[in-house]
């Protein structure tokens, strides 16, 4: 990580960047407010709010973007309140053991990262489910409910659009794993459950999940038909009914459910070079079907 050190105190900057680098992180170090801004962008920035006569808050504003540790001498509105209020994330007190700040930093490194990756998890997410083409949930879960499809993702995308309607974490369990009930128990009364593999489940293990996740925002999801349930079932399908036979397809109609479905994501060369054909055989095969290609 690159980290800026802004400390009048010379030997308290020289020792943190001295300890920092040891680590692998990559320091820079100024005494000033007027020094700090003229440098390059930074992951961390350590700033002591002890400056006599400088004004921190162009630093904070100008690294809004990065972590900000305030390393104070007294707490106080002036040195820890209003500076975080104003984009800081946290303070340390002086004196304070090396060891605590590393800890204050690896713990905001810790957080960025999985930031970072949330958003690209929710972006992806988004970005499958799409075409998925499914209703969305819109009414609250106040006991479980089932979901049959042949097609997982289309259970998934239920499942993840309905915490996302609700504000609230999704926490996911797979029935096929050695322990769910412990992982059921374990999760929190303020999250929703999401349960796969129903089908996999014996009827014994069965009894015990549905009353493991009695009362409780579930989803529970089954790949096979679900038969004499207490709860809610919703049966959730493909448009072309394509994917919901349960067997396997016969080649010609795989191409043409490919066609009809993807032919607006991918150009012709694209698409027919995926399928495995020539863009004068896609063009003969959407006159045998009769597909239309929209503009």
């Amino acid at each position: 990580m690159k980290i800026l050190i802004l400390e009048n105190e010379i030997y308290l900057a020289q020792s943190i960047a001295s300890k920092l680098t040891e680590l692998g992180h990559v320091c820079d170090m100024c005494s000033s407010t007027k020094e700090a801004l003229k440098k390059d962008n930074f992951d961390v920035v350590l700033l002591s709010t002890g400056i006599n006569g400088q004004d921190i808050y162009p630093v904070i504003e100008e690294y809004k973007k990065s972590v900000i540790i305030l390393m104070v001498s007294y707490i106080s509105n002036d040195t820890v309140s209003k500076p975080l209020q104003a984009g800081a994330k946290d303070y340390i007190l002086k004196p304070f053991m090396i060891e605590e700040l590393i800890r204050k930093i690896e713990h905001y490194q810790d957080y960025e990262r999985l930031k970072k990756q949330n958003v690209a998890y929710e972006k992806y997410l988004n970005h499958t489910f799409d075409a998925l083409n499914i209703a969305k949930p819109t009414t609250k879960i106040d006991k479980p409910v089932f979901i049959s499809t042949t097609y997982q993702k289309y259970a998934d995308a239920y499942a993840f659009a309905y915490a996302s309607s609700q504000n609230k974490t999704l926490q996911f369990v797979s029935l096929a794993a050695p322990k769910f009930l412990q992982e059921i128990a374990s999760i929190s009364s303020s999250n929703v459950i999401y349960l796969t593999d129903f089908q996999t489940l014996k009827k014994s293990d069965r009894m015990a999940v549905v009353e493991a996740v009695d009362g409780r925002e579930c989803i529970m999801s089954s790949t096979d038909r679900i038969e004499d349930c207490i709860y809610e079932v919703i049966e959730i399908k493909s448009d072309s009914n394509m994917l919901d036979h349960g067997e396997i397809l016969p080649i010609e109609d795989y191409v043409k459910y490919i066609v009809l479905n993807y032919q607006h994501k991918f150009p012709d060369t694209e698409l027919s070079k995926k399928l495995g054909i020539s863009r004068k055989s896609l063009w003969e095969k959407r006159k045998k079907y009769g597909i239309v290609k929209k503009k």
